[in-house]
């Protein structure tokens, strides 16, 4: 094993109707740069990882790397894993997902070997359970994932270059666990026909930039209606952005976070607004990352 370096962007996911199968790529990278030594494998964390508490054992990249070594035959792991991110932590950012994915892809890169996409996505999943946000990590882009029988399928859709994004969120978390368990286990099939429509009006309007398409495509009702009242100001927030000139805006996966599509000359503003109606918390503006994941030079 040799030294190698990663950097992994974010990703917002479900985006109103596209629940469960739809991810962007933003840019707000993890970077993960593995030194071989002797000692015991451990991880030093810098930027917003330093939150984390975690066991060196109980790390999500950390155990990620470990399944991408025995996935190629390597079952001891010693050396110095330092990660650093400017992503957001349990916002709805895929932040857990990023790790997973930056994980993965170092082992493979201190091995020497070439990437394979659709290899580590499939192994992703297996860990992570999330392919909506490891997928755009890995592709970057606009991608939706069609699941079949023990098999996934990553799709890069097209995304219109005008667009830009905002993301908010208050100064508090909301755990995937938490936002799953709000869910109801069963919905009418109205309500899963409309969703499908809208699905149609979601990826059109990504490609094309059409402002009431993804207005359509944003609106949903198998996850946000449910998860919304455990966003302290959300609905507030979302009414703010739109009205500084959001197009549409959304729950960024499963929250706290809130994600806004609109044009380049309204990002700020738009930006601001959501901020004080939140009352503080985090926002800032970012394009969509187009490359996913990458390999740093050493």
């Amino acid at each position: 094993m040799h030294a190698a370096a990663v950097r992994v962007p974010c990703s917002t996911s479900n985006l109103g109707a596209g629940f469960d199968c739809i991810g962007l790529a933003l840019e707000r990278w993890l970077d993960a740069r593995y030194l071989p030594d002797d000692g015991p494998l451990r991880i030093e964390r810098g930027g917003t990882l330093r939150s984390i508490q975690a066991d060196t054992d109980d790390d999500i990249l950390v155990h990620a790397f470990r399944a991408g070594l025995r996935a190629r035959g390597v079952e001891t792991a010693t050396g110095l894993i330092h990660a650093t991110s400017d992503i957001p932590i349990a916002r709805g950012l895929g932040s857990s997902g990023a790790a997973t994915v930056a994980g993965l892809v170092l082992a493979a890169a201190a091995l020497g070997q070439a990437l394979d996409r659709e290899a580590e996505l499939q192994r992703a999943y297996e860990l992570e359970h999330h392919p909506d946000n490891a997928a755009p990590s890995l592709y970057g882009g606009l991608v939706a994932v069609a699941r079949g029988d023990d098999m996934l399928r990553p799709l890069s859709l097209p995304l219109a270059d005008e667009l830009t994004f905002v993301f908010a969120a208050p100064d508090v978390e909301v755990s995937t666990r938490r936002a799953r368990e709000a869910l109801p286990d069963q919905v009418p099939h109205a309500v899963a026909a409309r969703g499908l429509g809208r699905v149609a009006a979601l990826v059109q309007g990504f490609a094309s930039g059409d402002p009431v398409l993804l207005r359509i495509g944003f609106e949903d009702e198998l996850h946000v209606p449910y998860r919304l009242p455990l966003i302290p100001l959300a609905q507030e927030a979302m009414d703010a952005g739109r009205e500084a000139g959001a197009f549409a805006v959304t729950i960024s996966g499963s929250g706290s976070g809130l994600i806004a599509v609109t044009a380049r000359d309204r990002a700020h503003a738009v930006a601001e607004a959501m901020a004080r109606a939140f009352g503080g918390g985090v926002a800032f503006t970012s394009d969509a990352d187009r490359r996913g994941v990458v390999s740093l030079d050493q």
